[in-house]
């Protein structure tokens, strides 16, 4: 890790109890998901990092403690850094603080992450889905989300396909 991630790195260590690990060059900070928002203001006002390049999520279900991270990632534009910042959630109805009011450009991230995870955002100013239709039910990018589709049938796979279809019962 070079000297500039590394200042950064030691400064958040020791104010909101980061944990730093670097793999292949890219640094990663796992924060308490309680001080996302002030580790995200003090990256941008104190450390130029003045870009969100992305928000999303990971599901690690079945494990419950915690299941799910969220990952941000922060980009210094004059440095030509990418900073990772991950927040862990526990449970199945995950919740941690907005980031809109620190960067605008996350309500779209959020609502995404909202949409596809079931990751609540407290306090943003429009959680409703994005990409799925607003009566869908579920969260499809969750690991224990059904899949339930039915094998498309052709021509050339009809008889397997049709023992393997329900049918109705006699």
């Amino acid at each position: 890790m070079d000297a500039t991630y590394q200042l950064t790195a030691d400064a958040l260590r020791d104010r909101f109890g980061a944990e730093v690990s670097e793999f292949r060059g890219e640094v990663t900070l796992s924060v308490p998901p309680e001080k996302i928002v002030d580790t995200v203001t003090a990256l941008r006002d104190e450390f130029a990092y003045n870009q969100l390049v992305d928000v999303t999520a990971l599901d690690y279900y079945p494990q419950q403690e915690p299941r799910f991270h969220v990952v941000y990632h922060l980009r210094a534009l004059e440095q030509g850094r990418v900073l990772c910042l991950r927040a862990p959630l526990n449970g199945n109805a995950p919740e941690i603080a907005t980031v809109e009011k620190v960067f605008p450009g996350a309500n779209w991230f959020e609502r995404e992450v909202y949409d596809m995870f079931g990751v609540t955002f407290a306090g943003h100013s429009d959680m409703r889905r994005v990409i799925m239709p607003y009566d869908w039910q579920g969260h499809p990018l969750r690991k224990d989300y059904p899949l339930g589709y039915e094998e498309v049938q052709y021509t050339f796979n009809a008889g397997t396909v049709s023992v393997r279809k329900p049918h109705p019962k006699e």
